[in-house]
C-alpha cells in the first residue's frame, strides 16, 4: 500500500494488483480536451494530428500496440466488450478515437478485475469521448451496474462569442459513477442550505436560546389504513405518526408545540439538528484548482473534488487507486482523510512531482516508488527505452524544469534549467544537458559551454550516465568559476559534470547559492488540515 508506480499502467495493474484488492478507483485519462474534437477522427495517415495531439502521440494513435491490444479484447472472457469493441471499429475505423476507446476498455477491464465486490469507480472525462467512454463502460460493468452521471462545474461562463464561437459554452466535466455489484460503499455528504431557503422554513426562533427551527407535521399519513395510532394530543385527536409513550416523550422534551388553541400540534425541528441538503449529481461549488494548490499541472483537479468522491465511496483505511495519477491529486486526498492509496503514471515527470508534494504536504509520511530507477542499471533500463523519459528523470534528480514543458524535438542543448536568486540581484539561470549515450566526448563539454554563453547562463550542468573522461574534465574546469559575492565570494565551477551514479549515491550534487528555486512548486503542509479533517470525521 501507498506505492507510486512508474510505468505503462496495464503492465502494473497486470503485474502488481491482485484481484479484489481495491476499493475505489478514481481515473482521469487523458481526453484532449483543448484540442479540436474533430481531431481525435483523423487516420492515421493525418500527419497533422500528432502534432495537435502531442500528449495522444505515444498511447492513443492508431498503431501496432492498438492493434495488438484490439486483437486481445476480441479474445477476453468479457463477450459484451469484444462485441462492442468490434462494432465501434466498423462504425469510427482505424483512427486516433479507436486508439483511445481500444486502450480505455483493455485498462477498464483490469480496474474491474482488481476492484472489490463493494468497490466504486469515478470516471473523469469531457465530451470529446464521453458518450463512447459510457457505453465501454456499461460493457465492462454492465448497464445495471451504472449508478449516476455527476456533471462538474470546472470554470464560470467563457465570453467565446467575441471569438467567433458559434455554439454553447463548455464549463463542465463529466464524472461516471460505476458499482461493481449492487451492494457497495456509501456514505451520505451533505451541503449548506441556500439563506434564502433557512428565511423561509426555518423562520422561527425560539427566545430562550435562539435557535432556529420550523413546524413539522405530526400525523400519520394514510391514518389507520396505515397502521398509525389514534389518540388525543393537546385537545386535538388524530391519527400520529409516533407512539402515544413517545409523543409523550417529545411533549416532555419540549418539542411538540401548538401555536394556537385547538389547533394541530407540530414538531418543532431545529436547523442546527440537520445535516443540510443531500448532495445530488449537479457539482457547482467546487472551482478549478488555484493558488497555493495549483502545480501547473494542465490536468488538474481540485482537491475538494477528489475528497468529495473519496469521502462519498470509500471508509477510513480503504484502498484507492488512481491508474492516471498525473500530479497526484487524488493521492493527495486519500493521504489526508486516511486512506490507503496506490498512484501509477506512465511519466516520471508526474511521479516525481507527487513525490515532492507528498513529502511537503505530509513531512512525516512514508511511501514506496516502484519503476523509477534506483540504480544504475536501472537508469541505463531507462535511457534504452525512452529517452526523452530519462532526460526529464535526470533533471529531476537535481531538481531541474524539463525545458520548454517538456516538449520533445529540437532543444538547442538545453534538457532542463534551474534558477536561483542570488540576494538582491536578479534571478539567475542554470542550463542541463543530459546524455543517456554509453559514449562521451570533450566535444560535448564544449558545446555545453557555448549553451551556457549563448543563454546568458550562470552555470551549465552535464548530467553522463556514462563515465567521463579525463580530457573532458580538464576542458570543465578550464571553464572557470561563477563567484558570488553575496556568499563570501565563494567559486562555482562555471561547468559541472555530474555521473548519474554519484547522484544516485548521493555523491554529487549540483554547486550553485542558495536562494529562491523555482522548480518545482511545493504544495503547503497539510498536517493541519489532514487532522482537523480526520477529526471532524470522527477518525
Amino acid at each position: 500500500m501507498n506505492t507510486l508506480y512508474y510505468g505503462d499502467n496495464l503492465n502494473v495493474l497486470r503485474e502488481q494488483l491482485k484481484d479484489e484488492s481495491v476499493d475505489l478507483i478514481y481515473l482521469d485519462p487523458p481526453f484532449n480536451s483543448n484540442a479540436n474534437y474533430n481531431v481525435l477522427f483523423k487516420s492515421p495517415t493525418g500527419e497533422d494530428s500528432h502534432a495537435q495531439i502531442e500528449a495522444f502521440t505515444d498511447t492513443w494513435h492508431w498503431g501496432e500496440q492498438s492493434e495488438r491490444e484490439f486483437t486481445e479484447l476480441l479474445s477476453q472472457p468479457n463477450t459484451d466488450v469484444a462485441n462492442l469493441i468490434t462494432a465501434l471499429r466498423g462504425f469510427l475505423g482505424a483512427n486516433d478515437m479507436m486508439a483511445y476507446l481500444t486502450a480505455m476498455a483493455i485498462r477498464l477491464l483490469e480496474l474491474h478485475r482488481v476492484l472489490k465486490p463493494t468497490g466504486s469507480l469515478y470516471l473523469h472525462c469531457d465530451p470529446t469521448a464521453s458518450h463512447y467512454l459510457k457505453i465501454v463502460l456499461d460493457a465492462v460493468f454492465g448497464n445495471n451496474k451504472y449508478r449516476s452521471e455527476i456533471s462538474w462545474k470546472r470554470s464560470s461562463a467563457h465570453n467565446d462569442a467575441k471569438q467567433g464561437r458559434k455554439q454553447y459554452g463548455n464549463i463542465r466535466d463529466v464524472i461516471y459513477f460505476y458499482t461493481k455489484s449492487d451492494d457497495w460503499v456509501w456514505n451520505w455528504l451533505y451541503t449548506p442550505y441556500d439563506p434564502k431557503y433557512i428565511e423561509t422554513a426555518y423562520r422561527h426562533i425560539e427566545p430562550e436560546t435562539g435557535r432556529r427551527y420550523r413546524l413539522d407535521n405530526l400525523t400519520g399519513p394514510g391514518g389507520a389504513a396505515k397502521g398509525n395510532p389514534q389518540y388525543e394530543v393537546m385537545g386535538v385527536t388524530r391519527y400520529w405518526r409516533y407512539s402515544k409513550e413517545k409523543m409523550e416523550r417529545l411533549i416532555e422534551e419540549g418539542r411538540v408545540i401548538q401555536t394556537k388553541p385547538d389547533t394541530v400540534p407540530a414538531y418543532k425541528r431545529y436547523l442546527d439538528e440537520m445535516p443540510g441538503v443531500p448532495l445530488q449529481n449537479n457539482w457547482d461549488d467546487i472551482n478549478s484548482a488555484s493558488g497555493k494548490e495549483f502545480f501547473n499541472y494542465p490536468t488538474q483537479k481540485p482537491l475538494a473534488l477528489l475528497e468529495r468522491i473519496i469521502q462519498a465511496s470509500s471508509n477510513a483505511g480503504d484502498v484507492i487507486l488512481d491508474p492516471f495519477c498525473g500530479c497526484g491529486t487524488a493521492i493527495h486526498a486519500a493521504q489526508s482523510l486516511n486512506r490507503h492509496w496506490i498512484g501509477i503514471d506512465i511519466t516520471h515527470l508526474a511521479i516525481s512531482l507527487i513525490e515532492n508534494r507528498l513529502k511537503t504536504a505530509f513531512p512525516e509520511i512514508q511511501f514506496d516508488v516502484q519503476g523509477t530507477p534506483k540504480d544504475l542499471d536501472g537508469a541505463r533500463d531507462l535511457a534504452e527505452r525512452d529517452k526523452y523519459q530519462f532526460q526529464w528523470w535526470a533533471c529531476s534528480l537535481v531538481n531541474a524544469q524539463p525545458y520548454q514543458g517538456k516538449k520533445k524535438g529540437a532543444d538547442g542543448g538545453i534538457d532542463g534549467q534551474i534558477f536561483f536568486q542570488d540576494e538582491k540581484h536578479k534571478p539567475k539561470k542554470i542550463v542541463v544537458s543530459v546524455k543517456g549515450g554509453n559514449t562521451v566526448s570533450v566535444a560535448m563539454i564544449r558545446d555545453l559551454a557555448h549553451v551556457v554563453e549563448r543563454e546568458q547562463a550562470t552555470i551549465g550542468l552535464f548530467i553522463t550516465l556514462a563515465e567521463p573522461t579525463k580530457p573532458m574534465r580538464k576542458e570543465a574546469t578550464g571553464c572557470g568559476f561563477y563567484q558570488s559575492h553575496a556568499y563570501g565570494n565563494k567559486l562555482y565551477p562555471k561547468i559541472q559534470i555530474l555521473t548519474i551514479a554519484d547522484l544516485l549515491t548521493g555523491q554529487a550534487r549540483p554547486e550553485y547559492p542558495a536562494g529562491l528555486e523555482l522548480a518545482p512548486k511545493s504544495a503547503p503542509n497539510d498536517a493541519t488540515r489532514q487532522r482537523k479533517k480526520q477529526e471532524s470525521l470522527g477518525l
